[in-house]
């Protein structure tokens, strides 16, 4: 396959790698960088607040500061954090990230503690005092209700980060797992659809080439599998198409080709005088025979190609099936006579209307009639029964001849079809008159079956509609 389904779902598949773990770190950062800012402000708040309550009642001299310096400095450190006091007029009494003292003091230009504004912290380089983003929470230390300085507790963002990142790696983790075990799709695709598709495209083209003999190997059974096996049946089907008409052209090629020759010779005889005069009307009437034969196939043939059961056009009318049968019979007195073959009419009742085109079914009859005549051993009798069942008619006709071999039961409705036995006959037929009889049946919507053992006889049996009073 030039573009092939599994090249596009490996691109597919990794498109929403790349788009989903895009999304999945972005949204993640986002989710744990807010919740992470919360909880470490709220931590900071705290513990400003508490440390406000702590030194309130202490007095900010420099020695006291020294002490409390020493204290803060210890749980700066185990928090990572920046802890600073701060009086109002923004200088800095006390820093544990720095050796601040009284005579190396800092101040802060226009310090306002009330700068975060609605926020309870602020984010940024604390007035300029670091280099990099920091967040800083302030508390008012206060005594007897007045605020003798402010409580500054500083983390870096960046450690923020760095705790963001440090929990990515439980969810690259899960991503990971979740991408091989969702890797096993393609794998299962390959192994489900791929193939089989590929194995199923491998039997069309050896269709297109005329290999119809190929079986496509379908191990599923779920859709791809009954395309396969459906693909199988066509298959088969179009093979046995294509023999029926190599057999076809070759049964129609020699029934066309026997009589022409036979044609052909017996008038070069005549012509070049190598027949006596004597014997000339003998095998003119042998002429006039196989004349009939070719006249008769053609007729059968056309007939054939205007029985379509979606388009042919029904002369419907009530008739009695039980008079079209005894004058049909009449038309067989003289071949019959020779080889000692009666018939027996057993009628349901004198008289059976039915309703149908009578023409079509006098053809029916009269094929049928005469198939039985044809394969009917010599002093043997035909039986032929009417039969009433609701509203169908029931014609039977039963002939004690040689019989249809088991295989050959559903081939002989094919056009041009010939048993071994048939050609051994049937010297003068075509091979069509059965599919005639089919077609015209099935243009009336009726049913039409057969019942035959070899060596003993054939029995056709097909209804009709009956009159309705």
């Amino acid at each position: 396959m030039n573009s092939n389904l599994l090249s596009k779902f490996i691109i597919i598949y990794l498109l929403i790698i790349i788009i989903g773990f895009g999304s999945i770190s972005f949204i993640s950062y986002n989710i744990n960088y807010r919740n992470l800012t919360e909880n470490t402000v709220e931590s900071l708040c705290n513990e400003a607040v508490a440390i406000s309550r702590k030194y309130s009642d202490n007095s900010l001299s420099d020695e006291n500061l020294k002490s409390i310096k020493f204290e803060l400095s210890t749980l700066a450190a185990m928090s990572e954090t920046r802890i600073m006091f701060i009086n109002l007029a923004g200088n800095i009494l006390l820093d544990t990230g720095s050796d601040y003292n009284s005579e190396n003091t800092y101040s802060f230009q226009d310090f306002d503690s009330t700068l975060t504004g609605r926020k309870y912290y602020q984010t940024g380089s604390f007035y300029g005092i670091f280099s990099e983003p920091n967040i800083s929470v302030m508390a008012s230390i206060t005594n007897s209700f007045t605020t003798k300085a402010y409580v500054a507790i500083h983390i870096p963002v960046s450690k923020i980060n760095s705790n963001v990142y440090s929990t990515f790696g439980s969810n690259y983790a899960t991503f990971t797992i979740m991408l091989a075990l969702s890797s096993l799709f393609i794998l299962l695709y390959f192994i489900q659809v791929h193939k089989p598709l590929k194995e199923i495209i491998k039997g069309a083209n050896q269709y297109s080439k005329g290999n119809l003999s190929y079986k496509i190997r379908t191990l599923n059974h779920d859709e791809i599998g009954r395309l396969g096996i459906s693909l199988n049946y066509m298959a088969s089907e179009l093979n046995e198409m294509d023999k029926f008409q190599q057999k076809f052209l070759s049964n129609i090629s020699h029934d066309f080709r026997s009589p022409l020759t036979s044609i052909k010779g017996y008038l070069e005889a005549i012509q070049d005088g190598t027949i006596p005069p004597e014997m000339i009307n003998k095998y003119i009437n042998i002429v006039l025979f196989e004349t009939e034969r070719l006249t008769k196939l053609t007729s059968n043939i056309l007939t054939l190609n205007e029985l379509d059961p979606k388009s042919i056009r029904l002369n419907i009318s009530a008739f009695d099936i039980n008079s079209v049968i005894k004058h049909i019979i009449e038309t067989f007195e003289g071949a019959c006579k020779d080889r000692k073959i009666s018939f027996k009419l057993t009628f349901s009742s004198k008289s059976l209307n039915v309703v149908a085109d009578i023409e079509k079914i006098q053809q029916v009859v009269y094929n049928l009639i005469d198939n039985s005549v044809k394969f009917s051993l010599p002093n043997s009798m035909i039986r032929i029964t009417t039969t009433e069942k609701g509203e169908k008619v029931f014609i039977s006709i039963k002939d004690n001849g040689c019989g249809i071999p088991k295989n050959n039961i559903d081939k002989i409705w094919n056009r041009f079809f010939k048993s071994d036995i048939s050609r051994g006959k049937d010297k003068k037929g075509s091979g069509l008159g059965l599919s005639i009889v089919k077609e015209i049946i099935l243009s009336h919507s009726e049913n039409i079956d057969v019942i035959s053992t070899e060596g003993v006889g054939t029995e056709f049996i097909f209804t009709l509609p009956k009159l309705k009073i």
